[in-house]
């Protein structure tokens, strides 16, 4: 996306730079650091550019880690650059390569057949089928992310296919739903990926089926209704008429090629699936396919293609995301943000749905200012339950509706992971992302109080107990 300055551009800039300084030049409130309120006011500038898209999102980002440094929010450039040493910055960049592989091999081409001739030209049934495959593809593909890398290119293709360039509302909504909704899957199942590992670490020891018989009506809630509201949103591009229904041939037997892909998604999903037995983190499975695509007679890709089209903004965009929120974890800034802001729900009258709303909507506003899911879980947990216990409420239901709110949403393409590759790709205006991450805090914030509420009471944790 090109940079152009304009009135409006000037506009946000300066909104941004007053919502800086004012956070930046205002008396140190008590409980929090100097070097903590420079860190603070740093993330609150690159989360309002990242939001406005005023400059570009990896600029916004980079410039973030310098700041860091300049302010003294950080002691040292090594660790402003903290972001670019993690293991899920480089797991990005495995499963770039791998949804890379899958379109230059053909495989994305052929499976886009299949979801062609199952949608029959429809729009609307192709939309629906992509909705349930992030609940059923789970089973198969628990991360997020992977499953966004490969099915990116496939949905692509088909939209090639039937002529829908970007921009088009049908092209975002699919686009949309990838980068925002195919999330909600992987979080019902205790092996979907970092949020239910975290989670359910800092909640207490759960099994399989106990965590899936708490989280699995809450996240395919969400994934219904967030489905439904992103099929409004963009309900003109469900209008299409005269689309060719006729799905082009498969292309015969599968090549050597295909075969080569598929055998290494295949065994990259297996080591994903055993992590218990072997304990490698999921970037090591990640990289070991990178290296197994690239490799001569073997592989699928030249480092020439891999070098060209993987799609490096994504690796900076999150790993100057990472090293923006450590930063705000370090200097103690997000603790003392993350408990002033949900210790004040303790003042509230002791309703105890009332206190939920409250304390639903203080998650939401500390998951905008933290990107990295795990940041925020770690820090927004514990302060939870500790509250909701000294109200009188189920602790372990307070910290459920955390992960619930928290990882229902994305504000901006630095959001995760699973989201920033798909709005990268896709040239999806961050405002727009925005816009649909406000809308699924509602829904997720009213799911949690009209449904999952009375649910989770039914299976034996009520909210007071």
């Amino acid at each position: 996306m090109s940079f152009r300055p304009t009135g409006r551009t000037a506009a946000k800039l300066l909104v941004a730079g007053v919502v800086f300084l004012g956070i930046l030049l205002m008396p140190t409130p008590e409980g929090l650091t100097a070097p903590g309120q420079r860190a603070l006011a740093v993330m609150t500038l690159a989360v309002v550019l990242w939001a406005t898209e005023a400059i570009p999102v990896p600029v916004a980002g980079t410039g973030g880690v310098v700041l860091l440094v300049l302010l003294g929010a950080t002691p040292d450039i090594g660790t402003a650059l903290y972001g670019f040493s993690q293991p899920v910055a480089y797991f990005l960049i495995g499963i770039l390569t791998l949804g890379l592989a899958v379109q230059q091999s053909g495989l994305a081409e052929r499976m886009a057949t299949f979801l062609m001739r199952g949608a029959a030209g429809s729009p609307r049934l192709l939309y629906v089928q992509m909705l349930l495959s992030f609940a059923v593809l789970t089973f198969a593909l628990p991360s997020a992310s992977t499953r966004g890398a490969i099915m990116v290119h496939v949905y692509e293709r088909v939209l090639a296919q039937w002529r829908i360039p970007q921009g088009h509302p049908l092209y975002k909504a699919v686009m949309m739903a990838m980068g925002s909704l195919n999330r909600l899957g992987s979080t019902a199942l205790l092996a979907g990926g970092i949020t239910p590992v975290v989670a359910s670490g800092l909640l207490g020891d759960f099994s399989w089926t106990q965590w899936f018989a708490l989280m699995s009506v809450p996240f395919y809630a969400n994934l219904a209704v967030g489905g439904a509201a992103l099929f409004l949103f963009y309900r003109s591009g469900f209008r299409l008429e005269g689309i060719d229904g006729a799905a082009p041939t498969s292309g015969g037997r599968m090549s050597g090629v295909e075969m080569r892909a598929g055998a290494i998604v295949i065994m990259t999903a297996l080591l994903w699936f055993t992590d218990f037995a072997h304990g490698l983190h999921p970037a090591v499975p990640a990289l070991i396919a990178l290296c197994l695509i690239l490799l001569p007679r073997v592989g699928v890709l030249t480092w020439r293609e891999f070098e060209r089209d993987v799609g490096w903004t994504n690796f900076f965009v999150i790993a100057t995301s990472l090293s923006l929120a450590h930063a705000l974890v370090t200097t103690g800034a997000a603790a003392w943000f993350s408990a002033t802001l949900v210790g004040g729900a303790a003042q509230l009258p002791t309703q105890p749905l009332l206190v939920l709303l409250a304390l639903a909507v203080c998650f939401a506003v500390v998951r905008m200012l933290m990107p990295n899911i795990a940041g925020y879980l770690a820090l927004v947990i514990p302060v939870a339950m500790a509250t909701g216990e000294s109200l009188g409420l189920n602790p372990l239901v307070c910290g459920l509706a955390a992960v619930v709110v928290g990882d229902s949403v994305v504000y901006y393409g630095a959001g995760g992971t699973s989201a920033v590759f798909v709005f990268q790709r896709a040239n999806i205006p961050n405002p727009e992302i925005f816009r649909f991450g406000i809308t699924m805090t509602l829904i997720a914030i009213a799911v949690l109080l009209l449904l999952i509420v009375p649910y989770w009471s039914l299976v034996g944790q009520p909210l007071t107990p």
